[in-house]
């Protein structure tokens, strides 16, 4: 099996990435077309520096939220039955056995588990960014692995309610 990129996580994200840029090109015209031909009677409680800060602003957010969705788009992660490879694990097979601890403390709330190799890679497994975790999360979970310093056993309708597929 393997994870993928959540659709709606993206379509969300990319969404307000077009608004953020949408706007910043608003602000930009403003600053470069509108405001410079307003009569200076003090009555506009904007300037064009203004103007010119909100687009760099938004235009910055925007580039930082895109980029953040394409870095998720291009994490890999599969698995067999005994091991799990792609660029979540640093392009290097890691053994389940090879798992020393798992930080299952933001799953119910967030969807979001840690795993904790031996050899000291983390991997961070995020339910709302990509589709798979759940059953990735289910067979750690199952399997009682030590969390946190307490052994804890889940049943399968305890894999993070909020984010089933």
């Amino acid at each position: 099996m393997k994870i993928a990129l959540n659709r709606e996580y993206a379509m969300r994200h990319l969404g307000v990435t077009g608004l953020f840029s949408g706007l910043a090109c608003w602000f930009l015209y403003d600053a470069v077309f509108v405001y410079p031909n307003l009569p200076n009677d003090g009555t506009h409680h904007t300037t064009v520096e203004f103007q010119y800060s909100f687009a760099a602003l938004l235009a910055l957010a925007a580039i930082v939220i895109g980029f953040r969705v394409w870095l998720n788009a291009k994490a890999t992660l599969e698995w067999d039955d005994e091991k799990m490879w792609g660029t979540k694990t640093l392009n290097t097979p890691l053994l389940f056995a090879d798992v020393a601890k798992v930080d299952d403390s933001r799953w119910r709330k967030k969807g979001i588990l840690v795993l904790h190799a031996k050899d000291g890679r983390r991997v961070t497994l995020d339910a709302w960014h990509h589709t798979g975790v759940n059953e990735l999360a289910a067979l750690f979970l199952s399997r009682g692995i030590k969390a946190a310093g307490r052994t804890r056993r889940f049943l399968h309708r305890d894999v993070c309610p909020a984010f089933r597929a």
